[in-house]
This record gives structure tokens, sequence and C-alpha cells, in this order.
């Protein structure tokens, strides 16, 4: 079994920083690519960013240029750093990891919520 912790979401003021990071746990042989995905109040779930095990990444057009990811390959975690945060930002971050373990699916975080307000 499988299981993503996140960890780090919380209250910050628009222009403030934030920095998501999500441990993946279990029977795993390799991970190849992680991601997160963010889901605001009335709307889908939508992609944030993404890095493959190689390092080559991801980002929504609203990611660009303020929010980063990065992994730790040796530790299973996915990070993402977030900056210039704006209002709609809000929303609730999930992790995601394609697994080997020993078949190949993703597992989900249980999700971290980001309010951005004043």
């Amino acid at each position: 079994q499988v299981q993503l912790v996140e960890s780090g979401g919380g209250l910050v003021q628009p222009g403030g920083s934030l920095r998501l990071s999500c441990a993946a746990s279990g029977s795993i042989f390799s991970i190849y690519g992680m991601g997160w995905y963010r889901q605001a109040p009335g709307k889908q779930r939508e992609l944030v960013a993404t890095i493959a095990r190689g390092g080559s990444t991801n980002y929504a057009d609203s990611a660009k240029g303020r929010l980063t990811i990065s992994r730790d390959n040796a530790k299973n975690t996915v990070l993402l750093q977030m900056n210039s945060l704006k209002r709609e930002d809000t929303a609730v971050y999930y992790c995601y990891a394609e697994v080997h373990s020993p078949i190949i699916r993703d597992y989900w975080g249980q999700g971290t919520q980001v309010t951005v307000s004043s």
C-alpha cells in the first residue's frame, strides 16, 4: 500500500509565500511523474504543475513565474514553492504520484487547504 501525505498549507496574505510538501511512503519500487492539482470551491480540479522523474516540469499558465515544483527522488517527495500568492490561488491542493508498486498507478494525497486572504 502506498500513501501520500501533504503538509504546508495554511492562511497567508496576498503577496505572501507558502511551501507545500508531499511525501510518498509504502511499498514503492519507483515513482515516475509527480505533481500538484488544486480545487477551488465550486470549481473542477485543475492542474497546477507536474514534474517528471528526470526533472522536466510543466506548469499551468496561472502558476508560471510564481510557483515552482521540485522533487527529491531519494526521499520520494515533491514540493511546491508558492510565491506572490493571489486570492485566486485559494483552493485545496492535492499531490499525486505515478507509482510503480509493483503495478503502475496514480496515488493521491488527502489535500491541504491554502487560503489567501487579508
